[in-house]
């Protein structure tokens, strides 16, 4: 039986990893579908403490999974369907037709950024295509972005890109803002930002360096199609946390993020813990999963050492 196994790889994870490996636990860490989570679709990650020249998005997770291994975590490439907590307070979890016995369990799985599903999409992240302006705004200084979405992230993350890009679209489907009404009167009076009403995206259009240069866009009431030139698009209609498979061993909110014990990273369920983007929707950075990370692992020590 395993002390810990960690579900996911990306930064909480591979931290939580780090620290229960120091702590002579030997996790068992099981990567999931997305090895690395989503810094390895992300290209120069600049705001990471101790890379002052920036790193690349898979090199960081790269480095962090060496350093778990070099203090004895052991990662698996396999993705949890289903897990159970048994009469003892131990867990079972099945893994690709293998069982895996653990006392303890850190749920690291992230979130997935919904998108629109269009051609060609996938090869276009972290290529003017992405979800989180406060990452990657920077690199599109005097350029024109767009912001897909209508609710308070998105009027949130035009806001932010305003500090950099010389014009920020705004493009929705309806012709008002689903925002709060202070976030959304912000943004209409921000001279940087131009609303696109009644207007949906319908194809992502790349240079031949295979970077964003256009959208096109189909309005819903003319039935007109357009092109809209911008350097990136900013995807901002919300994430889909990746707890389904914890069933009624967490207790989430309305749109799945598990729901931690306040100030800790403890679940309803003793021995299972939460951490990184599949319980943050607020802040949603590597550097805060890694933190909470730390704080499982740490956690989950203490829970070790109390049974």
């Amino acid at each position: 039986m395993e002390n810990v196994i960690i579900i996911g790889a990306g930064c909480a994870g591979y931290t939580a990893a780090i620290y229960t490996a120091r702590a002579n636990l030997r996790p068992l860490m099981l990567t999931g579908t997305q090895p690395g989570g989503q810094l390895t679709t992300t290209t120069e990650v600049e705001n990471f403490p101790g890379f002052p020249d920036g790193i690349m998005g898979p090199e960081l997770m790269t480095r962090m999974q060496q350093q778990a291994e070099k203090f004895g975590a052991r990662v698996a490439w396999a993705k949890v369907d289903s897990i159970e907590r048994r009469d003892d307070g131990s867990f079972l979890l099945k893994a690709g037709g293998e069982a895996h016995h653990a006392k303890t369990v850190i749920a690291a799985t992230g979130a997935t950024p919904r998108h629109l599903g269009l051609p060609g999409e996938e090869k276009l992240i972290g290529h003017g295509l992405t979800s989180c302006a406060t990452c990657d705004g920077a690199f599109y200084r005097d350029v024109p972005v767009c912001v897909i979405g209508g609710g308070d992230s998105a009027c949130e993350e035009a806001d932010f890109l305003t500090r950099f890009a010389s014009k920020v679209y705004l493009i929705h489907r309806r012709d008002e803002l689903r925002a709060s009404k202070i976030m959304a009167e912000r943004v209409l009076d921000n001279p940087k930002i131009e609303p696109v009403w009644n207007s949906v995206v319908t194809e992502y259009l790349a240079d031949d360096k295979g970077e964003m240069r256009a959208v096109k866009l189909h309005n819903l009431q003319t039935k007109e199609d357009s092109e809209l030139e911008v350097a990136c698009v900013f995807v901002a209609i919300g994430h889909i946390p990746n707890s389904g498979f914890l069933g009624n061993l967490v207790e989430t909110d309305e749109n799945g993020y598990i729901i931690q014990k306040p100030g800790r990273t403890a679940t309803r369920t003793p021995g299972l813990f939460a951490a990184g983007d599949v319980a943050d929707h607020y802040y949603r950075q590597a550097i805060t999963a890694a933190g909470q990370g730390c704080a499982a692992a740490l956690e989950a020590e203490r829970y070790l050492s109390g049974h």
